[in-house]
């Protein structure tokens, strides 16, 4: 390639930058415009034009700096930014609010790096935004229905992942595999995270939609509560039984849909091999449930409603638990090898699914084969089945225990002939 073609595509990629630039202003000042902050008695300084204008200049500014001229780049920069602190002091003797002025400051800022060629960060800069200026009214509202204890489990999360996992040495530390306490506490936060989010999608929708829309969220966080609290339910409120007893075998579909994703995250091998033994199991289950959706809808009760999963105590007995289930399960498969690994993961699938799919999830590929890993998965959520289809005869009303014992019984028998089948 010659000089002058070197040249030529320099140039273009140069021209790209500015244009990224002046369009990227063009779109924030848009939204200025169209959302009337830059109209009436108290407009802001920069609609469209103005903005567009900050965004060639930052373009052009960001060109200049990567051809050396430092000086006469960082002055039109810092001639702009004035010109930015000087309208919000103006506009603040009416309204304050900085919201414009920051998204001025924010287009000279993707402006230059769009004129340094750093043309993905410049638009991924420009494109976070607008939307953050055109979403305003839902931002608002969201925040409004943030209540106390959902915004204080939220910074004990961001605790538990910024200061206490980095705090945690990698480990191993002791027999049988050892303690990794980061990666440990790693798994932790990734179900915690899980947990919270069906938590709050429960809460923000699983009342007004019914019990099988408030099962199956339930089922994110742990279709074994969903099962035991619905039983309760049904007792309490005559005329629901069906209802809630659908709302389990929602719960009990999404239990498979969040074995399969968790155990995709954690180990892909894993997940591949498991998707055979629960897809059975999965289709019956939601099309009961999405029977049912259609057929007994009745609104649910706030009684129904899970506890915040999101407590420091439950992340440090999840941690206890984990680990612990990993010693248990490396010893039964030195002792019994794949038999011991089988009836452990029945036992787990009676107590906590989610410390199986770690166990399997972690252990496969090193300790024991991928398709044992799954099998055992398959056990597992197999016995969780039939310990659900206990606690709705055992517990529940007439009509909910109709519904639950048919339904899981349909749900175990599809289990049970995928692990038959494909073993």
């Amino acid at each position: 390639m010659t000089l002058l073609a070197k040249g030529m595509v320099l140039e273009s990629i140069d021209a790209l930058g500015i244009l990224i630039a002046t369009l990227g202003g063009a779109a924030v000042g848009l939204e200025r415009e169209w959302s009337g902050h830059a109209t009436g008695p108290k407009a802001r300084f920069a609609g469209i034009r103005t903005f567009t204008l900050l965004g060639l200049l930052a373009g052009l500014a960001g060109w200049l700096w990567s051809n050396g001229l430092h000086v006469l780049s960082a002055s039109l920069l810092a001639s702009a930014g004035a010109l930015i602190v000087a309208a919000y002091f103006a506009a603040s003797r009416v309204e304050v609010d900085g919201t414009t002025e920051v998204a001025a400051l924010v287009v000279l800022a993707a402006g230059t790096v769009a004129g340094m060629r750093e043309l993905r960060l410049a638009s991924a800069i420009i494109a976070i935004t607008a939307l953050l200026l055109a979403e305003k009214s839902r931002l608002h509202s969201m925040v409004k229905h943030i209540d106390d204890a959902s915004l204080r489990a939220g910074f004990r999360f961001a605790v538990m992942a910024v200061v206490i996992l980095p705090i945690l040495p990698q480990g191993p530390y002791g027999p049988l595999g050892g303690i990794r306490p980061r990666q440990l506490w790693t798994l932790v936060l990734f179900f915690s995270g899980l947990n919270f989010l069906g938590y709050m999608a429960r809460r923000a929708i699983g009342s007004s939609k019914g019990y099988p829309i408030a099962g199956m969220l339930g089922g994110i966080i742990s279709s074994t509560n969903v099962t035991l609290s619905f039983a309760r339910t049904s007792r309490r409120e005559i005329g629901a039984g069906i209802s809630l007893g659908l709302g389990v075998i929602g719960a009990s579909a999404v239990m498979c849909l969040r074995v399969l994703v968790t155990t995709a995250v954690l180990n892909p091998r894993v997940s591949m091999a498991a998707v055979g033994y629960l897809v059975a199991p999965f289709i019956v289950a939601a099309v009961v449930a999405a029977w049912g959706f259609l057929k007994h809808n009745e609104p649910a009760s706030n009684e129904a409603a899970p506890s915040n999963p999101l407590q420091f105590a439950s992340a440090f007995q999840m941690a206890v638990l984990f680990q612990g289930v990993m010693f248990a399960v490396r010893w039964a498969q030195g002792a019994w090898g794949q038999s011991g690994v089988f009836v452990s993961a029945g036992v787990l699938g009676l107590a906590d699914l989610d410390a199986l799919v770690v166990s399997m999830a972690r252990g496969a590929g090193a300790q024991l084969p991928v398709a044992i890993a799954a099998q055992a998965i398959a056990i597992g959520v197999l016995s969780n089945t039939l310990l659900k289809l206990c606690i709705g005869a055992v517990i529940g009303e007439k009509q909910f225990r109709k519904v639950v014992v048919f339904g899981l019984i349909a749900v175990a028998l599809a289990s049970g002939a995928s692990l038959a089948l494909l073993r």
